[in-house]
């Protein structure tokens, strides 16, 4: 006998007869689920349901147990069907989770119809997860088809609630593309007076990342949002530590132990989202970079900007990591080997580029477009070298490698600084008759604190590339895409700190098929 979560009566109130058959249903041994009948006393799946990475064929369904009392392997069955109430199961299977991967299930169903939603649970235990929707792309021969999607980026338990994604989940969405700062690893400072705190200290163990990751998924507005649509998801840096950079960490621990702190940080990430068996961290490293064609309308490449990088130039003393700083003074900026992404997630995106589809949407973790701090007339340009400013070489590369791919009406989408830009891509952002070559759109956070508008809107008439610049509202960005247009809506939340803020629209833009550029709407 299954029961839902969470409203779910001790599993020794079970007769035994029905244990045994949910046992054999669940392709588990029956002895094992008759001795941790006393675990379903609390619910094992307070941390929801995920789905991501869809295909035409397929996908990944998501969920962990958790209990103090779990034994060191659960089998847990799952079913997906094409209607809510399960009249109609296309299939079921049973997967181990198990303690080392902190009791997390990736099912991957196969054989999928494509371009159909369809709805999925789990079971454990005499327990039922809630139900989540999900997904499959179109097929590659679909033309017709239309993509709804959202992005989103950076959502600091302590710096705020979680409105916008209460709001995202009341939106008709196929796809959320979530660009990096899933978690903060950093401790609540004693003196904060913010009305959420992260439990514990600064994340160092996987014990820490755990916990971390589990505080963060509690969240109902969170769960509401992965329990709706499929995500695709990469990193930043502060699912590890602030401001890292290959192995190098922003306090210049010891490689090697930055290294193990970065497998530990990887393993937990790879555990509490719906990424695929085969994108398991092998050690420190994960694969995050790749390609997801929706059906013949778009190919969504996403990067990794943190693993193979360049350490920052030009750092403060004694620190690695960001800082801002002016060209005449750091000539290491202009270098022209640094890169980003590596020399070999360059070489491959510079195949990836589609030539058939009517867009490519190049998802990656931070703003591309030059953001220039210092008025012209006060010297040659003040960057910040986090972002893509700090490797403007290796922006040129792949602007010009996009360009020779012949990449049809490329757009980059972004995240990480807090605020919403809209802006023009060019290769010589020094020539106001530069052709704009592609579109960018990079969200503002869900909830991480941004910086005072007033320093935005002071530098945005030496940037005359950049359309829109807001940081004073929290929220995510929304799309609709068809084969003649991408529609934009910048949204953005009222009251940081309220669960139930309304959510307004900022603005809205468009980028024509064949033209380049936003324009507003």
């Amino acid at each position: 006998m299954l029961r839902d979560t969470p409203h779910l009566p001790p599993l020794a109130s079970i007769p035994r007869r029905g244990l045994l058959q949910a046992a054999l249903l669940a392709g588990c041994a029956p002895g094992l689920l008759l001795r941790h009948a006393d675990a379903a006393d609390a619910p094992l799946f307070p941390l929801g349901v995920a789905s991501g990475s869809p295909t035409a064929e397929s996908l990944v369904l998501w969920t962990r147990l958790v209990g103090a009392a779990l034994p060191a392997e659960v089998p847990v069955a799952w079913e997906l069907a094409e209607d809510e109430q399960f009249r109609s199961i296309v299939a079921r299977g049973s997967e181990r989770a198990i303690a080392a991967d902190a009791h997390s299930v990736h099912a991957e169903p196969a054989g999928l119809k494509p371009g159909r939603w369809y709805w999925y649970r789990f079971s454990a235990l005499g327990q039922r997860s809630p139900v989540g929707r999900t997904r499959s792309a179109p097929a590659a021969t679909e033309t017709t088809t239309r993509l709804r999607f959202a992005i989103a980026s950076c959502q600091r338990w302590d710096h705020g609630e979680y409105a916008a994604w209460r709001d995202m989940a009341a939106q008709e969405l196929d796809l959320v593309l979530f660009l990096g700062d899933y978690i903060y690893e950093t401790m609540t400072p004693a003196d904060s007076r913010a009305r959420r705190r992260h439990e514990g200290g600064l994340c160092r163990t996987l014990d820490d990342y755990r916990r971390r990751y589990a505080q963060y998924k509690s969240d109902p507005q969170l769960q509401a949002m992965h329990a709706r649509a499929p995500w695709i998801a990469i990193w930043d840096d502060h699912e590890v530590d602030n401001d890292w950079a290959g192995a190098q960490s922003q306090t210049l621990d010891p490689a090697t132990e930055f290294l193990q702190r970065r497998a530990a940080a990887a393993q937990a990430y790879w555990e509490h989202l719906p990424f695929p068996k085969s994108a398991r961290p092998r050690g420190p490293q994960m694969r995050l970079y790749g390609s997801h064609d929706w059906g013949g309308l778009a190919r969504i490449i996403t990067l990794d900007d943190r693993q193979w990088r360049d350490p920052q130039a030009c750092p403060r003393p004694g620190r690695g990591g960001s800082n801002t700083v002016d060209l005449k003074d750091c000539e290491t900026l202009l270098e022209p080997r640094r890169t980003l992404l590596g020399a070999a997630q360059e070489d491959w995106l510079r195949d990836r580029w589609d030539k058939t589809r009517p867009w490519n949407l190049l998802a990656q973790q931070t703003l591309m477009a030059r953001l220039n701090w210092q008025d012209p007339a006060e010297g040659p340009g003040r960057h910040w070298t986090d972002g893509w400013d700090g490797y403007p070489a290796a922006r040129q590369r792949l602007l010009g490698g996009m360009l020779a791919a012949g990449a049809r009406n490329p757009v980059v989408l972004g995240g990480d600084v807090h605020a919403h830009y809209v802006a023009d891509l060019k290769l010589d952002y020094a020539d106001a008759k530069a052709p704009v070559v592609a579109s960018e759109f990079c969200g503002t956070s869900i909830s991480s604190h941004g910086m005072a508008q007033e320093r935005i809107d002071k530098v945005l008439p030496f940037n005359p590339h950049i359309r829109l610049g807001r940081s004073d509202r929290r929220g995510y960005m929304r799309f609709e895409l068809s084969a003649e247009r991408l529609e934009a809506e910048l949204r953005g939340v009222d009251d940081p700190w309220s669960a139930a803020s309304p959510v307004a629209s900022l603005a809205k833009f468009v980028v024509e098929a064949g033209r380049p550029g936003a324009q507003p709407a």
